[in-house]
């Protein structure tokens, strides 16, 4: 099934979430993505690490519209989104969270949370939330605040919030549109070692309580294993190997491209 920006909705499916086949990105004479196919069930967790410019940034920004692929499918669900605008493929379920948090500085956490929820709905966002009796916090407000363990700080403004409790902030602001796939880029990246676990045991709260699959894309190594999930390597735009965590550190081919001979 094909989508026009006219007929975008959320139906009931059964079999994989995510389908990739193929997929391919070139820029120019450079091949950043290379015939990468993978799979990912409703609620699963994948992890993808590789070394910079293996082409996991380029990976995120084919699934969610920023670009377009030269080859290749994307399905989410039953519907082929590759080549969808990225307003398009968001109302499909699909969030993303980028590195750098990008917040209302001067909104408090609990309006932060409510700016999507009211896009999300229809509502006008951030203009509609501060207009009126929006600033009053719903019940789906409520979750967020504890599931991101925020609840403490909901009437600070997000700019006076940690580095990490930040991007916990920025994880429950994609979590308020509903997505069925959440894609986190390094979203530990100048963490301390409690904040990375804390945010690990946050993507664990995540998948139990709201049934949303995950693609990670890090660096930690260390944050990878506390996650205890399937894990892909990228190396050159394609896909090296996937397994679960063990598996892969063990790999040959991964040793020498990733983590390096010595382990």
């Amino acid at each position: 099934m094909r989508l026009t920006a006219e007929a975008i909705e959320r139906p009931e499916e059964t079999g994989p979430l995510l389908q990739v086949e193929g997929l391919v990105k070139d820029f120019g004479g450079i091949r950043a993505v290379d015939h990468l196919s993978l799979a990912l069930e409703p609620g699963g967790l994948l992890a993808i690490i590789g070394p910079n410019g293996c082409g996991k940034t380029t990976f995120f920004n084919l699934l969610t519209g920023a670009l377009a692929p030269s080859a290749g499918r994307i399905r989410f669900g039953s519907q082929d989104i590759a080549g969808l605008k990225p307003y398009q493929i968001a109302r499909l379920g699909i969030g993303r969270k980028f590195q750098v948090p990008s917040l209302y500085a001067a909104l408090s956490v609990a309006e932060n949370l409510a700016v999507p929820r009211h896009a999300e709905r229809g509502r006008g966002g951030m203009l509609a939330l501060l207009s009126g009796g929006g600033r009053r916090r719903g019940s789906d407000v409520e979750g967020l605040l504890d599931l991101t363990g925020l609840r403490e700080k909901a009437e600070l403004p997000a700019g006076a919030l940690s580095h990490g409790e930040q991007q916990w902030l920025e994880i429950g602001m994609v979590l308020a549109a509903r997505p069925r796939l959440m894609l986190l880029d390094e979203p530990t990246a100048g963490m301390t070692v409690a904040e990375a676990e804390a945010t690990a045991a946050l993507i664990t709260r995540i998948r139990q309580k709201q049934g949303v699959a995950v693609i990670v894309i890090e660096h930690s190594i260390g944050f990878v294993e506390r996650l205890d999930c399937e894990v892909a390597v990228m190396m050159k735009g394609a896909l090296l190997t996937r397994g679960c965590f063990d598996k892969v550190r063990a790999d040959p081919s991964v040793r020498e491209a990733y983590l390096g001979k010595r382990h």
